[in-house]
């Protein structure tokens, strides 16, 4: 641990100019400051040392004997400073270029791609060159677990509640729509509406275990006693498909299904009893805001655009 005799970087860094130019106000110019600050710093220094380090004359100003021994120390640590500067720099500039995004199912097919448009809008705006994406479409509990491993820097999850042990920010809301195909009775009724109780009865086409959809289901459907699901699918596409061809009901987000309810390949079935809303969660690992750059952006406008 270091004492609280070493100076800050910033003052050994004066030192060094100090020695290069034979000039306080020279030295204060070359680091951007004033000749009065430079002076402060000077004797904070010499204070934390508890010797003159610089002798000043009407020629300028050169280092004492100690001034002299503490610049040769102070430069390699200024120049290890600089090393570690760049190399986080370094790290800054390719964190804005390339950045790991996962994202539940329906957020990547139907909301994702809007936010990345914006992005990419927002950068042209700054300036800035565009970052490289790569985009992971999984459910909702594989996009917990790859946040968590440190294999994407950002998710997009949906669900009745945050993940635990992830930093997150709501990012809007979502709701599951009870569809129909065209040929079942209940989108034959002349009020197409069922009760939860009827709908808990019903063997249903769902999604696999982990997804938010299914989560959202099972978690509003809790009270009741339900059958085996008649299929479980792995992706929205293909719950879709099956309802369609008549395999049974499906609970799935109105985002998914809104082409089809308006081609009448679907038909939406009423549940006024039950309660379907999701949040969309952004998530992270580390720190009270996503990550700066490129993440931190993208969660902003996408917040945005759910308003």
């Amino acid at each position: 641990m270091l004492s609280t005799r070493v100076p800050e970087l910033r003052s050994l860094e004066l030192l060094l100019v100090i020695a290069r130019t034979g000039s306080l106000g020279a030295s204060a110019a070359e680091l951007g400051i004033s000749q009065q600050a430079a002076s402060s710093r000077l004797r904070t220094m010499e204070a934390l040392i508890g010797e003159p380090l610089v002798a000043r004359s009407k020629r300028g100003s050169e280092l004492t004997p100690t001034g002299e021994l503490l610049a040769q120390w102070a430069g390699r640590v200024v120049e290890a400073a600089e090393e570690l500067d760049v190399g986080i720099d370094a790290l800054r500039v390719d964190r804005r270029a390339h950045l790991n995004v996962a994202a539940s199912l329906t957020i990547a097919e139907h909301m994702l791609p809007g936010w990345l448009v914006a992005l990419r809008s927002l950068q042209a705006q700054r300036g800035l060159q565009p970052t490289e994406i790569t985009m992971t479409a999984t459910n909702t509990e594989k996009v917990v677990a790859l946040v968590k491993a440190g294999e994407v820097e950002l998710g997009f999850v949906e669900g009745p509640d945050a993940p635990y042990g992830l930093r997150r920010r709501q990012v809007g809301t979502d709701r599951l729509i009870v569809v129909v195909g065209a040929a079942h009775p209940w989108a034959l009724r002349a009020r197409r509406r069922v009760s939860a109780a009827v709908l808990a009865a019903t063997p249903l086409v769902v999604r696999e275990a982990g997804s938010g959809t299914r989560t959202v289901l099972e978690r509003a459907l809790a009270g009741y006693e339900t059958p085996a699901p008649v299929l479980e699918l792995s992706s929205t596409a293909a719950v879709r498909s099956a309802v369609a061809a008549g395999a049974g009901p499906a609970a799935l987000g109105a985002q998914g299904v809104r082409d089809d309810l308006a081609t009448g390949r679907l038909v939406a079935i009423d549940v006024p009893d039950l309660d379907l809303t999701r949040v969309l969660h952004a998530v992270w690992r580390d720190g009270p805001h996503p990550p700066e750059g490129p993440a931190r952006d993208l969660v902003a406008l996408a917040v945005r655009q759910a308003r």
